[in-house]
């Protein structure tokens, strides 16, 4: 059966959903206490698609995973910067679909231009842990009690990998569609043993 990487549309919301739901109900991974709805979701790709990659990894029409960048700060010279998330089918952890999903994620986050990217984890979570160090990330410090939910404080750690060294005069960040198409994209993902659809 073939799996591949590609681009998040509207459509792929329920399957999203299906995903995310059962994380924000059910733990603390997610500081949100209600699932969003089927529209809400929708809204959300879109919006992010139009400055940051947004991707889904599919076998025979299921959603196994997706993965996606946001906005660090939304001050200017924030803007090299970027958040990231993953997020996998609960039967599905340490298949390999979190490295494959996140290796295509940053060749085009690379791509763009972006300098720094940082992932928050909400403690204890020894898988997102290991998977973040595994792919080079590093400790930067932790948020202690920032979030409450369940009735109790949790802490968040958040890991940063760089992605360029730095430059005195960057160039802004290109936007998502302009390296959407991207060979390297392609390339990156097929390395990881996950086939990055171009579309």
């Amino acid at each position: 059966m073939n799996t591949t990487i590609r681009p998040a549309t509207p459509q792929d919301a329920a399957g999203i959903l299906a995903i995310y739901a059962p994380i924000v109900r059910d733990t603390a991974i997610s500081f949100e206490v209600e699932p969003p709805t089927v529209p809400k979701m929708q809204q959300r790709i879109s919006q992010t698609l139009l400055t940051f990659p947004w991707l889904v990894c599919e076998r025979q029409g299921d959603i196994l995973g997706y993965v996606y960048a946001s906005q660090h700060r939304a001050r200017a010279a924030y803007q090299w910067s970027v958040d990231v998330s993953v997020y996998i089918h609960a039967h599905l952890h340490r298949s390999g679909i979190g490295r494959g999903l996140y290796t295509a994620l940053f060749s085009l986050l690379h791509r763009q231009g972006f300098y720094n990217l940082y992932a928050g984890i909400t403690l204890p979570n020894d898988g997102s842990v290991g998977l973040h160090e595994a792919l080079g990330f590093q400790p930067v410090g932790i948020y202690r009690s920032v979030g409450f939910k369940f009735g109790a404080w949790h802490d968040v750690g958040w890991w940063h990998l760089p992605l360029h060294s730095g430059s005195q005069t960057p160039d802004p960040p290109t936007a998502f569609d302009t390296v959407r198409q991207d060979h390297t994209v392609l390339d990156a993902a097929q390395a990881a043993g996950v086939p990055f659809l171009r579309v």
